[in-house]
């Protein structure tokens, strides 16, 4: 018989709850991704670019809950693999506008393939309204507005 799910076996840190959840599903969707060379956060890139079209890569970067250094860290990669554009912005020099290349767009096409097998396996394994209940709820948490020092 499993062990009940107590405050001790638990832990008590939310960060580190959110973080080994975070890092053990990235694990799984790395894999599924792996097939047409990409990870989990470069497929979010791709898949955002391909949606919405060019934007800055502040905005890119507030899309995915990013700091501007950790999006740069992100789309240097794709840049130098011929996945993405990277140019002046046209509204302000200062900004750097981000888009799809070709290749990108035919990436991003492969990489739903396994997005979409990856997504569909978890959910059988996790449960169709718990998977949305758990989006739910990480889509509240980024909305938190938690004080910080």
């Amino acid at each position: 018989m499993a062990s009940p799910l107590t405050e001790q076996a638990l832990g008590r840190c939310n960060n580190t709850a959110v973080r080994k959840a975070a890092r053990h599903l990235t694990r799984f969707y790395d894999a599924h991704l792996s097939r047409v060379g990409l990870r989990a956060t470069q497929y979010a890139i791709l898949n955002l670019l391909a949606q919405h079209g060019p934007t800055t890569m502040a905005a890119l970067a507030a899309r995915l809950t990013m700091d501007r250094a950790t999006m740069g860290h992100n789309l240097r990669p794709l840049e130098r693999d011929g996945l993405i554009t990277i140019r002046v912005g046209q509204a302000d020099r200062r900004e750097r506008e981000v888009g799809l290349s070709e290749l990108g767009a035919q990436r991003e096409r492969e990489g739903r393939t396994e997005w979409n097998a990856a997504q569909i396996l978890f959910e059988e394994e996790f449960g169709l309204e718990d998977a949305l209940a758990m989006r739910r709820i990480m889509a509240r948490i980024t909305r938190l507005e938690i004080p910080t020092l």
